[in-house]
């Protein structure tokens, strides 16, 4: 079986699940590249947890973890099968580190808004990995380092976020308003870091100064992608589609890395 490439969606809003542009058809071409896999296991903003974790249902729910939106988004399901085995996989992977078997969670919107349009047809298995909180930026490097394996097992390693994740500094009226210079030079910076492969660079973003305080005021939405550069191989290609900063100051950036 051929190596599976690993990618980081850039998710934007939940009601990116419902929208049809530019930017949902490059998942869409992305998937197509990509080809279909064994299984997903996804890393995802929107699950944070006081120790690793991993969904190990059979039917995960679709969570709708989020307020004030039209009733439509709400009646979105991704009706994907989980993985029990993928989950107790990913455990021994992690040995001697504890990992929890979830029964609880699902696909939280950071999952779903984007396989919607990237499988449609949800019929891959999917299984959420949860980011342990109290992990430094180098022990979630780590896990994904760790997790390297699945790749030639036929698992794609998929991780949602935002390079870019200021919600309070967003135009919300202007999505096409161009980025903050703090935003566009952070982004940069962590793209730059990406294509050359230098991982520390990215483990280290917080010594960037006041441009990682305003792109980054909380870790959540960054740390995805640390785990999707812990499964990189060294030399591998990268292609960045694609690659913008909405409303100044959210990044819908998505990586690619390892396609052939």
């Amino acid at each position: 079986m051929s190596r599976m490439p690993i990618v980081f969606f850039g998710h934007g809003s939940p009601m990116v699940a419902l929208e049809q542009s530019a930017t949902t058809q490059s998942w869409k071409t992305i998937a197509d590249r990509i080809g279909k896999p064994r299984a997903i296991l996804c890393i995802s903003a929107h699950w944070l947890t006081r120790m690793t974790a991993v969904t190990a249902m059979d039917n995960p729910r679709t969570i709708h973890d989020f307020g004030a939106f039209p009733q439509a988004l709400f009646d979105v399901q991704y009706p994907a099968p989980g993985d029990p085995e993928l989950a107790l996989r990913v455990k021994d992977l992690l040995d001697p580190m504890p990992v929890a078997l979830d029964q609880k969670w699902g696909l939280d919107h950071g999952t779903w808004s984007v396989l919607v349009h990237a499988f449609p047809d949800a019929d891959i298995p999917v299984v959420q990995l949860g980011m342990d909180v109290n992990k430094s930026t180098a022990e979630h490097w780590q896990v994904g380092e760790m997790l390297r394996p699945l790749r030639d097992e036929g698992v794609l390693i998929m991780a949602t976020g935002n390079i870019v994740h200021n919600l309070p500094a967003m135009d919300w009226g202007n999505p096409d308003a161009p980025p903050y210079d703090w935003a566009e030079r952070f982004n940069n910076t962590m793209l730059d870091a990406v294509v050359d492969d230098r991982p520390q660079t990215v483990i280290d973003f917080a010594q960037l100064g006041e441009d990682a305080r305003r792109s980054v005021p909380t870790p959540d939405h960054f740390w995805p992608l640390l785990y999707m550069l812990g499964a990189r191989h060294p030399d591998e290609a990268v292609e960045l589609e694609p690659n913008f900063i909405q409303h100044k100051s959210l990044g819908m950036t998505s990586i690619l890395i390892g396609a052939q």
